[in-house]
This record gives structure tokens, C-alpha cells and sequence, in this order.
């Protein structure tokens, strides 16, 4: 019988969490998009998932726009490979659009000045800030707010006008997505919602039509036709009244290595689902609320801590709030894993323990 904890343990090698890929590239293709709204954090999620995690890896993809940091499947950012961009844009953007246009009210008469206006910036000069854009259409006569001009950008990324430029000192910048992107995979609506069913059930199940209608932001009408579309190619067990997709292949061993995992809750691994997310809480002990904290630690896939992620020049320090108990295996497990986390930050790792 497959348990809960049996499929967190499953999922750990299908997010290549236990079975690490060769470079950032091959991760964010694998996995097919990777919440990045927090860019640091966000980097270590690629990284971890590396047999050889380096910070100039993902730096590099981006730079040569073979991964693009960009809005897709919800409003907010993710590393998307360049080949997957324009066609998962078009699949996702019709419903995550609305979002952003009941935010824009007070400039939805603007709108169109306005991406003119930022096209014709990046079009004379890529690799722009948000304030370098901000202070362009400034001197044109339009002043936005911060807030403003950061879902502005966002809606033209959904449209697919502009995208993640190469990083400027460690920043985000924009550039137009004509010049950055190559042309979208010749797809139509069924193709796409079979093709974003297959790689989903793949890089991230055992999964349900539920999880990946809130991952796509689908109704859960076409998450069932992309499944189905996909059956063909994927294998299916039924679970605590549910049905889990996944690639075909049986669950992962008991064990995988490594035990530990430092994450921010923004992980895959966490946010890649809704429908299932609580199997990597098989003894029900992680409190139902709002996170209070960004971060967390798993072992043997289970969440067993929330963490607290402190950088200084010398050190970061991961600052745990145990759900529970944890045994010495369980401690150095942990530990472990910060010693990871701060090799690939070219820091010392330091690990703080609250009361359970």
C-alpha cells in the first residue's frame, strides 16, 4: 500500500532532489518552471537539485537567456527554460491576466502608452532595471508607484512583450522577449495542456488533476483533458480517495540520500502543489496556517522544522523551529544540509535549534 510519506519520498527524485541533475539548465528544463519570485532564495532551489551546486551555473543560464526568470502559470516569477517560455505564456496567460488588470485599474487607460513606451526603451537599450524603466517613463511624462510599475511589467511579461534580461550586479533586469526568446513550439490548446500534463506528472509525481489545475493556474476541466491527453504515457494509483499521475516506474526506495533538505517554502517541492502538499506532513504535526516563516527542513521528505535563512559577511546562519521532536539522525540530517546550503553561499554554516 503506497502511504503519504511513500509518495514524499517519490517526489524528492522526481524534483530531482535525490537524484540531482547535471547544471541549473537541465533543472529548470526538467522541472519545467521553478517559482523564483525571491531570486536568492530561488537559486539555492535550482542549485540543490545539481550534483555540483555552484552559484555561477544558474548566473550563466541566465545571462545567455537559456533560462528566463519571468511571470508564468501565476502571478509571480519563475525560471522557465527558453524553449518552453512562449508556449507555456500562451496556454496560462488568458487566466492569470484578470489578476493583474483588477490591480491596474488606476492606469488601465495608460496601459498601451505605457508598454509603448517600455518597448521602445528596451528596444534602444536592453538589460534595463525596473527603475531604469521607472525613470524612463518618467522623463515622458508618466509617474508610477513602485507597486505600479512592478505589476505593469509583470502584465507585459504575461503578454509576452518582455522578459528577463541578463543580470546586471546580481539584479533583475528586462528586455523585450522578440529579442531574447526564440519563436514559440508550434502547439495547439490540446497539444500544450497534454505536453504541460506530461512534464508536470513527471518532474513533480506522484500528482493529481487538483494540483496541477492550482500549479497552471487551469480550470480543473482542462488539467483532466491534459491528463488524459497524456495517459498514454504516464501511470496512475489511487490514494486516500484520489488519483496520483506520475512517470512510468515504481516509487522511489526507502531511503534517498541526501536525508536532509534546507528550502524556502516557495520550493517545488512545497508550492508545486495544493491538492497533495501535506504528504510531506504524514504524522500531521505542521500546524494548517499561514507559513510564519519563509523557510523550511525537510528529512526523508517529511517537514519536520520551519527555518530561518541569516546571511552575514562571514556566516549564514539557519535559525530551526522544530514541529517536533528530532532525533540525533534527524539533527545531523540538518546539519548536513546547512553545510550544503553554506558551501554553495562561500559561508559558514551555523544551525540554531528552538524548543520543540
Amino acid at each position: 500500500m503506497t502511504t503519504d510519506r511513500d509518495i514524499a519520498r517519490w517526489r524528492l527524485r522526481s524534483q530531482s532532489l535525490a537524484t540531482p541533475r547535471d547544471d541549473a539548465e537541465q533543472v529548470v528544463r526538467s522541472l519545467l518552471a521553478l517559482q523564483a519570485e525571491n531570486a536568492s532564495q530561488s537559486a539555492w532551489a535550482v542549485a540543490t537539485r545539481t550534483s555540483a551546486p555552484e552559484a555561477a551555473d544558474l548566473a550563466d543560464a541566465l545571462a545567455s537567456g537559456r533560462v528566463i526568470r519571468t511571470h508564468v502559470l501565476r502571478p509571480t516569477w519563475h525560471y522557465v527554460h527558453a524553449d518552453d517560455v512562449r508556449w507555456l505564456l500562451e496556454l496560462t496567460a488568458p487566466r492569470v491576466l484578470p489578476v493583474f488588470d483588477q490591480q491596474l485599474t488606476q492606469v488601465a487607460d495608460r496601459m498601451t502608452a505605457i508598454a509603448d513606451t517600455i518597448e521602445r526603451v528596451l528596444g534602444e537599450a536592453s538589460d534595463r532595471t525596473r527603475a531604469d524603466l521607472g525613470a524612463a517613463l518618467a522623463e515622458r511624462g508618466t509617474e508610477l508607484t513602485g507597486q505600479q510599475l512592478m505589476l505593469v511589467v509583470g502584465k507585459l511579461e504575461m503578454l509576452g512583450l518582455v522578459c528577463s534580461g541578463a543580470p546586471r550586479d546580481g539584479e533583475h533586469t528586462y528586455a523585450l522577449m522578440s529579442e531574447r526568446v526564440p519563436p514559440a513550439r508550434p502547439f495547439d490548446r490540446d497539444e500544450a495542456l497534454a505536453e504541460l500534463a506530461l512534464r508536470y506528472c513527471t518532474s513533480h509525481g506522484p500528482a493529481t488533476e487538483r494540483d496541477l489545475a492550482y500549479w497552471a493556474t487551469l480550470t480543473v476541466t482542462d488539467a483532466r483533458r491534459g491528463i488524459a491527453a497524456a495517459a498514454d504515457r504516464l501511470e496512475s494509483f489511487e490514494h486516500d480517495g484520489r488519483t496520483f499521475w506520475h512517470a512510468p516506474g515504481g516509487p522511489a526506495a526507502a531511503a534517498l540520500e541526501p536525508a536532509g533538505h534546507l528550502l524556502q517554502v516557495l520550493d517545488e517541492m512545497y508550492r508545486g502543489y495544493q491538492d497533495s502538499r501535506w504528504v510531506i506532513d504524514s504524522e500531521g504535526v505542521v500546524p494548517r496556517e499561514r507559513e510564519t516563516a519563509i523557510g523550511m527542513a525537510l528529512v526523508d521528505a517529511q517537514l519536520v522544522a520551519a527555518m530561518k535563512r541569516t546571511v552575514t559577511a562571514k556566516a549564514v546562519t539557519f535559525a530551526l523551529r522544530p514541529h517536533r521532536a528530532l532525533d540525533a539522525r534527524e539533527r545531523q540530517a540538518i546539519d548536513d544540509a546547512a553545510a550544503r546550503y553554506a558551501a554553495f553561499l562561500g559561508l559558514e554554516p551555523r544551525v540554531t535549534f528552538d524548543a520543540a
